[in-house]
């Protein structure tokens, strides 16, 4: 959990322009200061070596 709203927003933010780099893009669920991701890649109906990319690539926001 966040602070508040405008710390989960920046979170989001910053997994955006990863994403965007990666061309790979997670649900995002953003309730005030609770941010819920989920990754999959719907084209191949499973998690894939890219979702495990992006998850790494997320974990070192946090």
């Amino acid at each position: 959990m966040f602070k508040d709203f405008k710390e989960s927003l920046s979170f989001i933010n910053s997994v955006g322009e990863i994403s965007e780099n990666l061309n790979h893009h997670p649900k995002i669920i953003n309730e005030y200061n609770k941010v819920d991701l989920e990754l999959w890649t719907h084209d191949k109906n499973e998690i894939t070596d890219l979702d495990h990319k992006l998850a790494a690539k997320i974990d070192n926001l946090i």
